[in-house]
């Protein structure tokens, strides 16, 4: 029995890597010459280099910069030194996880952390850099990334502006930066524009504390800084506000095309190609994913829902284990509940290791009866 791990981070809980370890302990409690395959999984939100970290040897990065609200912090990276390429989560800087709810300040809150580690990649010599997009905090257009890789916001009378969503509209000039800048990737499955109905501000704000009231001043904000850009960079640029991803992480993704030169790629399928998962799926008998929540949104661009279509397409079956199951997807063979009781969800996740290896080795007691 060859079986392939490949879930996705239980958040809250467990990384991707420690899942794959947990479930590897329990059906190697029923399988003991099994061979496994370990290959964490991320679709390009959080968790993503986390993930690039354990499949490829990196190396973890540790850079001072401030989160989402200005506050210095310690923020990780991976480094991979063979192809001197760096791979960062936007979220490990400005990241919502890092804001408790009573602090959400859309108005104010920036990438200029996500740009410092950029920065400091950039430093050590990084000839590419891969950004996760997802997780954020923020709503800035990746105004605050610009702004800490060199670009200069300034009003009518050339003075700098805060770059702020609720300052955007005094913008009158950007200035670019006397700066190389190497290749830059964001990893995306959305598609969202950065404007419109579908937009960041409308689909992902509210939860980042975009009020009713306060969208038409978000949204202002940024036309005013799409508008100011397409001026100041004129015809030999694009104009990036309808780009598919440009309204991810907040409109970091507009900004990764706009201020770095950067293009976007979708999450799983960039991943997978990296990690050669169709053709570890081939050699595999089994497959096994999961994360934290399976539910209504899993098969929409999910890297779970995305691996087992790659699994279903090589007639390879697939488990999903999950610690919340809402929605049992049919692009799985199973789903399976990790709970072996009623649980809070504080005890859920301090004992997610716990439980995932134990929902593990039942999977594979039931699985041997069928054989």
């Amino acid at each position: 029995m060859r079986i392939l791990l490949a879930p996705d981070k239980f958040k809250g809980s467990l990384s991707a890597a420690e899942a794959a370890e947990a479930l590897q302990r329990g059906f190697r409690k029923v399988w003991p010459t099994a061979t496994f395959d370990s290959a964490p999984i991320a679709d390009g939100g959080e968790g993503t280099a986390e993930v690039f970290r354990h499949d490829f040897a990196g190396e973890e990065i540790t850079a001072p910069a401030h989160d989402a609200l200005g506050r210095p912090i310690s923020a990780t990276y991976t480094w991979l030194p063979e192809t001197r390429t760096a791979v960062i989560d936007m979220s490990s800087a400005s990241g919502l996880w890092r804001i408790a709810e009573s602090e959400l300040s859309p108005t104010t809150a920036s990438t200029f952390g996500t740009g410092e580690l950029m920065r400091d990649a950039i430093q050590r010599g990084a000839q590419k850099i891969i950004v996760g997009l997802g997780g954020s905090a923020t709503n800035d257009g990746g105004a605050g990334m610009a702004s800490a890789l060199g670009w200069q916001f300034l009003n009518e009378s050339g003075n700098p502006v805060s770059v702020v969503p609720e300052k955007f509209r005094e913008i009158s000039e950007i200035r670019p930066p006397n700066a190389w800048f190497p290749e830059i990737s964001g990893l995306c499955d959305v598609r969202n524009p950065l404007l419109g109905s579908e937009g960041a501000t409308p689909v992902y704000g509210p939860q980042k504390g975009v009020t009713a009231e306060l969208q038409p001043l978000m949204e202002a904000s940024l036309l005013h800084l799409a508008d100011v850009c397409a001026r100041a960079l004129g015809v030999d640029h694009r104009d990036h506000r309808e780009h598919r991803g440009a309204g991810a992480a907040g409109g970091l993704g507009f900004g990764l095309l706009t201020f770095a030169g950067g293009r976007l790629e979708p999450g799983f399928a960039t991943i997978a190609r990296m990690l050669k998962l169709e053709e570890r799926i081939a050699s595999a008998d089994l497959v096994i994913t999961g994360e934290g929540r399976l539910d209504t949104q899993t098969a929409h661009g999910k890297g779970p829902a995305a691996l087992a279509e790659l699994a279903r397409s090589q007639g390879r079956p697939i488990l999903a284990f999950t610690g919340c199951l809402e929605d049992e997807s049919e692009v799985f063979t199973a789903c399976i509940p990790i709970a072996d009781r009623p649980l809070t969800l504080d005890e859920s996740r301090s004992r997610a290791s716990q439980l995932l290896e134990a929902a593990a080795a039942r999977a594979a007691r039931l699985i041997q009866i069928s054989l």
